[in-house]
């Protein structure tokens, strides 16, 4: 089954057209091999109400599956994505971001400064991957074989343990 994703890189520069977002087109061309559908991809700016009203909109329709936020996650004054995240979350999904930093932690000691978060509203899950290339690259690496397999449960579709429609 293809699963529907969007992509949101945060970054006041990138949306000022300052700077060439690298991530997110990283993540688009990842996410295509691996069977995904990218229905939207987007540069906001640092901004905590804008990013809640993206995601809540994009969940609330169900636009997307997934959502993977690139940026925004660090110690900057402007780095809200995390905050964003919480605002609208449902139910969290703590293993993600934890299986991203230990992964990462074996690469560089930095990694334990992410602030990334992984949360569920509705039938999106929605992921804060870091700002860098590299470090978004790797992070999605690691979670990425298992996401399918997450998706379908969450969405009801998995073969082995599908959700029923409602009430019995």
């Amino acid at each position: 089954m293809s699963f529907r994703a969007a992509i949101i890189t945060v970054s006041d520069t990138g949306f000022a057209g300052e700077r060439i977002d690298q991530s997110g087109p990283l993540i688009r061309d990842m996410l295509i091999q691996a069977g995904y559908e990218v229905v939207l991809y987007r540069i906001l700016p640092d901004e905590r109400a804008e990013l809640v009203e993206h995601l809540s909109a994009l969940c609330d329709r169900h636009q997307a599956d997934l959502i993977l936020t690139t940026g925004g996650t660090g110690f900057s004054p402007r780095d809200y994505t995390p905050e964003a995240t919480m605002d609208i979350a449902e139910r969290l999904v703590p293993g993600i971001p934890e299986a991203m930093r230990a992964y990462s932690l074996q690469k560089t000691n930095r990694a334990m400064l992410s602030r990334s978060v992984a949360v569920i509203r509705g039938q999106t899950l929605i992921i804060n991957l870091p700002g860098s290339p590299r470090a978004a690259k790797e992070n999605l690496e690691c979670i990425l074989p298992a996401l399918e397999h997450g998706l379908a449960i969450m969405t009801g579709t998995a073969k082995d343990c599908a959700v029923p429609p409602g009430p019995v």
